[in-house]
């Protein structure tokens, strides 16, 4: 069947999943591009892992529909959906060679051994591993290994490639190397690619788009810069990086624009819907500086960061969390500050 360039590549319609009378995925409704490389982010237990999981069809969806590139895969075994899975532990098989391990799957479907050695070893290629296959995967550190289960996985042509946590056996290093890589292999190649992490910094690095979840469904999904930047409610500001959750009064609207009081100060913020009366602010810690009149605070705490400081502070509006650059004149506990509040790092959000 000829592939129509315009069409998804991966759709969920209504799509729930149930174990008894758990409800770990309740009625997702996500479409995914062609050569788009969407990230499933939240917390333990939101249900990001069961939606990647139906996708790849090792869990059966109870009620909704899936389709990969328009063909209704719902009721399909995870062999017969043109997906490829790399997985969090790599699953590489330790007696096999790096080119055995790779030219596996295709070995299983039917492939010529020796056409199916040199498909390996260009796709070894494609990771930056040419010439590693007659090695074993017990003589490549964690970083190459991670790619060769890429390399498993692509050498099959997969419509969509699924990535489980891929990273979180990898150390804090490695891993900034490794998400870099994915991203720039996804680019070049172009390959479809569903992403599931915890870790939100991962998911800002890599994504194209960011699907949030929480409690078993998408809390928002956007741009990674839309997510930091546009929180809809106080859960996806607090997820998506640190933020201070302020309770404000929007005094004014006019058109799309709402004029905030926060203690003595006075902001004009998009309205993002927000009528006249109480609201709440999202203020990222850098959105918070040093001035000579605004908000009075004190310093309750002072970390010194190598290439910023880190401040807990108290004032009337609550407790405060902010970040500064100036590390050769730092402020000290107990010092009496005046704050000031960024307002392209600030807005108003749904509780």
């Amino acid at each position: 069947m000829k592939r129509d360039e315009g069409r998804p590549e991966v759709e969920l319609l209504q799509v729930s999943k149930r174990y008894g009378a758990v409800t770990a995925v309740d009625r997702v409704d996500l479409s995914i591009a062609r050569g788009e490389l969407v990230t499933l982010l939240g917390p333990s237990g939101c249900g990001k892992t069961t939606t990647l999981r139906m996708i790849a069809g090792l869990e059966l969806a109870t009620e909704g529909q899936i389709r990969i590139d328009g063909k209704d895969v719902t009721n399909l075994p995870a062999t017969h959906r043109d997906v490829s899975m790399v997985f969090q532990s790599y699953a590489l098989f330790p007696h096999m060679t790096v080119g055995e391990n790779v030219a596996y799957g295709l070995l299983n479907s039917g492939v010529a051994r020796q056409d199916a050695l040199q498909r390996a070893e260009a796709g070894l290629a494609q990771v930056g591993l040419e010439g590693y296959g007659a090695r074993l995967p017990s003589a490549l550190s964690g970083g190459q290994q991670q790619r060769v289960a890429v390399a498993r996985a692509l050498v099959l042509q997969p419509k969509v490639l699924l990535f489980d946590e891929p990273l979180s056996n990898l150390d804090a290093r490695l891993r900034r190397k490794m998400r870099e890589d994915i991203r720039a292999l996804q680019q070049s190649l172009g390959f479809t690619a569903v992403y599931v992490t915890h870790d939100q910094e991962e998911a800002l690095s890599v994504s194209d788009r960011i699907v949030l979840m929480d409690k078993a469904r998408i809390a928002q999904q956007g741009s990674p810069r839309d997510l930091y930047q546009r929180p809809d409610t106080e859960f996806v500001a607090r997820f998506i990086g640190d933020a201070n959750i302020i309770e404000a009064e929007v005094v004014e609207v006019e058109g799309d624009e709402a004029r905030v009081r926060l203690g003595p100060l006075r902001l004009t913020l998009p309205r993002r819907g927000v009528g006249p009366g109480s609201a709440k602010l999202a203020v990222r810690p850098h959105g918070l500086e040093f001035t000579q009149e605004g908000l009075p605070a004190r310093i309750t705490s002072a970390t010194y960061l190598g290439d910023h400081m880190e401040y807990g502070l108290t004032s009337e509006v609550g407790e405060l969390f902010m970040v500064a650059s100036d590390v050769e004149s730092p402020r000290t506990v107990g010092d009496a500050v005046s704050l000031g509040v960024v307002s392209h790092a600030t807005t108003l959000v749904a509780p």
